[in-house]
């Protein structure tokens, strides 16, 4: 998210924030979060907030501590006031709510970090984002990384590779990998990297190409050494060797000699 959108939505967000008369504790009103959040209809929000209740109630907080109910006038267009039903919503709510929301729009994306950290200062916020963006990303890293599979196995497809290998569908390819296959995928993966950020790269599209050039590269590499990462053997699958490896520590105990107790002094 750029700086001055990060920026521009904490002013926003700062702008609706209340507090408890004599406390430090702070809450929005839900309208007020409504139309910060995209929600054009009431009805809808207010499917939103119950699915945050039962939230709240499933992490067994107290509902009625973090969501209260009240009418308060509004001033209208006119200049005359009506009452509305509304609700108080303290910064834990409000996180389950923002969480129940499309992170794609930009304002939600923001709201489940600002709801998340306990201060409301502007710098923290931003690294938090930063931090979840990177995290987050798995759709778009995803597909790149299948490009990049595509350019190491010499336009096999991920899926491709699987079947060959006998790897079963729910399975990651990875489980199956010889250690040479996950060295030169490393390899690639952490040129694309270094890349990325020495040449500032912020599209999908930009850091796909350079990963797949990357993975030509290493493939070129290791084809001049006669080796094609597709025809390498499958290598001893990953669960079992986990399963070997906490069976070996289990038989340890069983296994391993005493120490000589000493002889009591007579």
């Amino acid at each position: 998210m750029k700086k001055e959108s990060i920026i521009r939505l904490h002013a926003d967000f700062e702008r609706l924030v209340n507090t408890v008369p004599d406390s430090d504790v702070e809450f929005w009103y839900a309208h007020d979060l409504q139309e910060q959040l995209g929600y054009s209809k009431w009805d809808n929000f207010v499917k939103v907030i119950e699915k945050a209740k039962t939230a709240c109630q499933n992490s067994e907080a107290v509902v009625d501590d973090h969501f209260i109910e009240i009418n308060k006038m509004v001033a209208l267009g006119s200049g005359a006031q009506r009452e509305i039903h509304d609700v108080m919503l303290t910064r834990y709510t409000c996180y389950l709510i923002a969480q129940n929301g499309d992170p794609a729009k930009e304002s939600i994306a923001f709201a489940q970090t600002y709801f998340a950290v306990q201060t409301r200062k502007q710098e923290i916020i931003e690294s938090r984002l930063a931090e979840v963006e990177r995290v987050d990303d798995d759709q778009s890293s995803g597909r790149i990384r299948s490009k990049g599979d595509q350019a190491l196995f010499g336009g096999n497809m991920t899926q491709d590779i699987k079947l060959k290998l006998g790897v079963p569908d729910i399975r990651p390819l990875a489980d199956f990998l010889p250690t040479l296959t996950i060295k030169a995928k490393d390899f690639a993966n952490e040129i694309t990297v270094f890349k990325t950020e020495a040449d500032d790269l912020n599209t999908e599209p930009e850091i796909s190409k350079e990963h797949v050039k990357n993975n030509q590269d290493v493939r070129h590499l290791l084809l001049k050494r006669g080796v094609k990462p597709e025809e390498l053997p499958a290598d001893e699958e990953m669960k079992k060797v986990e399963r070997r490896l906490e069976s070996e520590k289990k038989k340890l105990p069983k296994s391993a000699k005493s120490l000589p107790k000493e002889k009591s002094k007579e």
